[in-house]
This record gives structure tokens, sequence and C-alpha cells, in this order.
């Protein structure tokens, strides 16, 4: 049982890691009146963090998600919704102009921070696609209590110009996220993605072994017996956990472990070996459709940012 602890949290960090995000603040101000805001239409993931006030999530097809002052909603994706001071969508309303933060809060008002942030990483699509359509960070709940510091962080940094907000806000806000995000992964229901086959048993050898030795030959065959199953339930259970086929994850999981090591200052000829490629064609097409371009430039942009 302890082993099994262990190695479900050092799956759990390891995944967790692998997200590679990058938040940008839209803006941060007071909201007054009969106001409608929303991030929607950008194609991105978003947030939205109540500062002062409260208001109430709208998403389409789903019932109003009242927000209070500390608490916060990720949208994993695109999601067509808005938030506003009523309960009912259906009443008109209007986007005004914020507002700088300060001074007594109006009725209806809503101190907001918002803006969008971006997934990068070959394994971020799969590790995000673990979480429902958005997340709800809540000032109320025991196990998010050190999220307040952040808050208070947050809060310093407003009462300036709303639509050029301090970029420390960004920061902050990607680490409430993280935090957000390893709470959500501690829960039994996670969808389809890489913490949720880390939460299952029969794979935790598994992904141990391929985390340990990615370059050895992974075939179906052998990762099934790692699993203690038949090669037809092996390949049933673990796409329906994780997603993808057995051979697209490790595909994946390989190209991620290459850009590692490349970060880490290996050639291209050491990244490929490590992750079983002998062949520095075959390596190059793989790294280009899962990264998006050649090893060769992505370490050579490395060298040039360092």
């Amino acid at each position: 049982m302890a082993m099994q602890a262990a190695t479900s949290d050092k799956l759990a960090q390891w995944l967790l890691n692998s997200i590679e995000l990058d938040a940008a603040a839209l803006h941060v101000g007071r909201y007054c009146g009969p106001w409608r805001a929303s991030t929607a239409g950008k194609a991105l993931a978003s947030f939205h963090l109540v500062l002062e006030g409260d208001c109430y999530l709208h998403i389409d097809g789903q019932p109003p998600v009242h927000l209070q002052a500390r608490d916060g909603v990720f949208l994993m994706s695109d999601v067509p919704h808005f938030l506003s001071p009523s309960a009912d969508p259906a009443i008109p309303l209007q986007r005004p102009a914020m507002r700088p933060l300060g001074g007594a809060a109006e009725p209806d008002s809503a101190g907001l921070a918002c803006g969008f942030f971006r997934f990068s990483g070959a394994l971020s699509p799969l590790v995000v696609a673990s979480f429902p359509a958005y997340l709800v960070c809540r000032s109320g709940d025991a196990a998010l209590g050190r999220t307040a510091a952040l808050f208070d962080m947050i809060l310093a940094e407003t009462g300036g110009d709303p639509d050029k907000p301090s970029p420390l806000i960004a920061r902050l806000v990607e680490l409430l996220f993280f935090y957000l995000i390893r709470h959500a992964s501690q829960r039994e229901a996670l969808g389809a993605g890489l913490l949720a086959l880390a939460q299952r048993g029969e794979f935790m050898a598994l992904l141990d072994q391929m985390l340990q030795s990615p370059g050895e030959d992974w075939s179906i065959a052998r990762m099934a017996a790692a699993a203690h199953m038949s090669r037809a339930a092996f390949c049933k259970h673990f796409t329906g956990a994780g997603g993808v086929t057995p051979a697209q994850f490790l595909l994946h999981l390989r190209m991620r472990l290459a850009t590692q090591r490349l970060n880490a200052g290996d050639s291209v000829e050491q990244a490929a070996s490590h992750v079983g490629y002998q062949s520095h064609a075959a390596f190059t097409r793989a790294f280009k459709r899962i990264v998006g371009e050649q090893p060769g430039a992505y370490r050579r942009q490395l060298r040039a940012a360092a």
C-alpha cells in the first residue's frame, strides 16, 4: 500500500510538472451596474478571479455558478460563457468600461481579474484532458487555504489602469492554477488523460517503468504484460482511461522526455537515443509532429534564449 502511494505521488508530481503554462492578465478592475464580462471567442483557455464583491458564472446548458470574493474560475478551453451580477442569464446586460479598484464599492459591482492562458509542451493536452471544462477555486475550501496568500498578493498589485495590469498578476495566477489542479488531481472524478491513467492501480507500475526507461522496446505486448492484462483488454482499458491509444501515449511521452533532455543540454543525438530512436530522421519526424518544430531548431532556440 505504501509503495502504491509513493508511486502515485511520484507520477502525480511528474504529470503536473509536464504542464507548461503561460498566463496573461487582460484587465483588472471593477465592473458596476448591469455589467457583463466574458473571455469567450478567442480560442484560448481563460480565467476570472473575483477580487471583491460577488457575481455569477453562466455557461450554456448549466445552472449559474455563484462566485464570491476570492473565488476563481479557470476555463480549460474556449467555453462559451459570461459573468454577470445576476443569477438570471436572460436579463439584458452590457459590457461597460472597467474602473480601477479602490475606494467604496457600489451595489452589484465586482472586482475582477480576467485573462487568458496557453498550454504548451508535448503532454499538456493529455494532462488538461483529465480535467472538466472548468475548475472553480473556492475561498472556503480548507484544502485550498494556502491560495489566500496568493489573492492577497494579487490584490496588492491592483489599483492602476484596468487595461494595463501589473505583469506580476499573471505569474501569481499561474501559481494559483497549479495549486488548483493539484487539488483537483487528488479527486477521483477525473476524465480521460494522464492523471486518470495514474489513478488506475493497474497502470501505475507500467507508467513508472515507462518513465524510468522510455527508450526500451515498449511493444503493445510488453505494455499489456506489465499491466497484467491481455493485449485486447489492455488496449481497451488504456484507451478508455487515457483518451489515446497506447502507441499515441508512448509517442507523446517520449517526445516530452526528449524536450526535457534538450532543455538539460543534451545533443539531439543524445536525446533521441534516450527515448529509443537510433534513426535521426525518424526522431526528427516524430519530434516535429508532437512538438511542432524540428529538434535542431528547438535546441538552437534554447541556446539563443540562454
